[in-house]
């Protein structure tokens, strides 16, 4: 089984001039539910090398098993040392594409015509797609069949609460919740900073950071399913 993990290269939160970039318990935790399954794993991000990691997902209070079992992981961090350039990855290479994510992806991913076209190809060619709390956001130009990929489907993603809760309401591009109801999808939410996930067909999102771990299961058990 193969995955792609795509990451963020942009590390500006707006305007602010302070940091941002991927939420590293959204990153860890799935990297190790992936790697212990037996997964072949291959990282991306749009500039390739190490992506910038959000200072603030790495303070005491925030910290969780899989950000401690990283830190002390040499082939994890050796590998998200040298992310592959996204430019260079092909759908028809793996069996799915997980999207970690942290306020980044808003700016980078969200607006990038190479990402955009990723995931039109995995979702076109009948592999699933996962996305985690901003990640979700990344969906905003993806179509299928004429129409926004997420128009009808069930979704979740980092909430308004959950933004406002952050104080970035008025620093992001877009609000993740409200740009998914704009797109015609039923947004589906649990009280902030819960674990989340819902699956719709081969479209998967997690709510918040919180749900990494569950988001990352689903995917691993949507993909056994497929495979039996």
């Amino acid at each position: 089984m193969k995955i792609l993990m795509v990451l963020t290269s942009h590390d500006q939160l707006g305007n602010t001039g302070r940091k941002t970039g991927f939420w590293l318990e959204e990153f860890a935790a799935p990297y190790f539910v992936f790697r212990d399954a037996g997964v072949q794993l291959t990282l991306a991000s749009p500039a390739g090398g190490q992506p910038p990691v959000d200072p603030k997902s790495d303070v005491p209070a925030n910290q969780t098993s899989a950000m401690s079992r990283f830190k002390q992981d040499e082939i994890a961090k050796a590998a998200l040392a040298h992310t592959a350039k996204l430019e260079d990855m092909k759908a028809a290479d793996f069996d799915t594409v997980f999207y970690v994510g942290g306020h980044g992806p808003m700016w980078d991913l969200a607006e990038s015509p190479v990402s955009i076209a990723l995931l039109e190809s995995f979702y076109n060619s009948g592999k699933p797609i996962a996305l985690v709390c901003h990640s979700p956001g990344v969906l905003r130009h993806v179509t299928y069949k004429g129409e926004p990929l997420v128009k009808g489907k069930h979704v979740t993603g980092f909430t308004n609460g959950e933004e406002e809760a952050v104080q970035l309401t008025h620093v992001v591009p877009f609000l993740v919740e409200d740009e998914l109801l704009r797109l015609g999808a039923i947004f589906e939410k649990v009280a902030d900073w819960q674990p989340f996930s819902v699956v719709d067909g081969r479209l998967m999102t997690g709510q918040n950071p919180a749900s990494s771990t569950v988001a990352a299961e689903n995917l691993i058990n949507l993909l056994a399913r497929k495979a039996a």
